[in-house]
This record gives C-alpha cells, structure tokens and sequence, in this order.
C-alpha cells in the first residue's frame, strides 16, 4: 500500500521549483532513504534532521510517496549525467561500449554502497501498482536503450541479436555482486564478459 500523507500527488511535485528548505529537505530524505531504508524512515525523522518542521515537509512535497519519488528521479538524474560524461570522454565506440563498466564500477565504489536505489526501492514497494516501479523501469529502460544506442554508433562488426539486453543484464548483474555478494571486482569481470560479446571492427578487405 502507498505511504501516503495529505496533500499534493507524487505526479504535482515535478511542476514545482524547490525552495532551499525543500532542496534541504529533499538532501535529507535522500541519504536516509538509501543508507537506512524507506519503510524505516519517517517524516518526523526527515523534518527533524533537515530542522524544518513536519508540515513544512507536507507542504512541499505533499506526501511520503512524493518524497520518494523525488528522491530515486534525483538519484537517476544524478547517474544519468555522470554516465554519459564519462561517455563522452571515450572517443572509440567499442571502448565506450566498455567504459560503460569502467563508469559503474567507480559510481559503485563512491554513491552506491547499499546497492541499486531503485531495486531497493521495489523491494521494499512490492505492489507493481506503487509507482516507484515505473521510476525503476523507466531507468532500465534507459540503461538498456544507451546501450542500443552505442552499439547503434558502429565501428564494431555486425552486433548479435540481443546484444543491448546482454550488456543490461551484465550491467545489473554487477551492482547485485557487488552490493549483495561482496564481489568488489564485479564490474572488472563484467567488462571483460562484455568484452567477449562484442564483436571487433571489421577490417577492411585487403585489395588483390
């Protein structure tokens, strides 16, 4: 069941400029949701460390589900940019391919310590109804599509069917071993898997 409280929807938060005590706010619920967990944080929590009150919190975002969705969209907000920065610096297709892994696995080691928010978030939200499940799929739905896209650049020979969802599931796979099983090297030796299923460039044919 949603967490809801008074006030505006989860959908009427988007339309509105945050205020510095809602910027404030929002920074607040966001560390506490992801080191702590959503179900274990409260809003009288979130008023109290960020030194607003509670009907300020209510004011702003209107609910607790509002809250949250603010806060995973900042979190993929946050990832989206920094992945397609680092993107950007690789100049050869195929090592953009890779660096894909180079990227998550320095973002892991830095803002995502407990895992995938969004993963975490589902986990706690289980109703497919909820609507952090749509934030959630909207985000792999992103990393599978950057991935369509980059191999979509060329330079490398002809890609196999199914290649993007191949590369999305190394990609997640990686954050679980890493965050769930400890594997501190888990995007290392997901890279060298995406390594072996990405076909090389095509050499030319020599003239005779």
């Amino acid at each position: 069941m949603p967490v809801t409280g008074p006030g505006a929807q989860p959908s009427d938060v988007r339309e509105r400029p945050l205020t510095p005590a809602g910027r404030r706010v929002l920074e607040v619920a966001s560390e506490l949701f992801y080191e702590r967990g959503i179900g274990s944080v409260g809003m009288e929590l979130i008023a109290a460390e960020a030194g607003v009150t509670k009907k300020t919190v209510y004011d702003r975002f209107g609910s607790k589900d509002a809250l949250i969705l603010a806060y995973l969209r900042g979190r993929d907000e946050r990832w989206r940019a920094y992945t397609t920065e680092r993107l950007a610096a690789v100049p050869d297709p195929r090592e953009r391919l890779l660096a894909t892994f180079d990227a998550l696995g320095d973002w892991l080691a830095t803002e995502c310590g407990r895992g995938c928010s969004m993963v975490n978030a589902c986990a706690e939200l289980p109703d497919p109804g909820h609507p952090v499940h749509q934030v959630a799929a909207e985000q792999k739905a992103w990393v599978r599509d950057l991935y369509t896209r980059l191999i979509g650049d060329g330079a490398i020979g002809t890609p196999p069917d199914g290649l993007a969802e191949q590369l999305l599931i190394l990609h997640e796979g990686a954050i679980i071993a890493f965050s769930v099983a400890g594997i501190q090297n888990a995007t290392t030796l997901a890279r060298t898997a995406a390594d072996a299923l990405i076909p090389r460039p095509t050499e030319p044919t020599a003239a005779v």
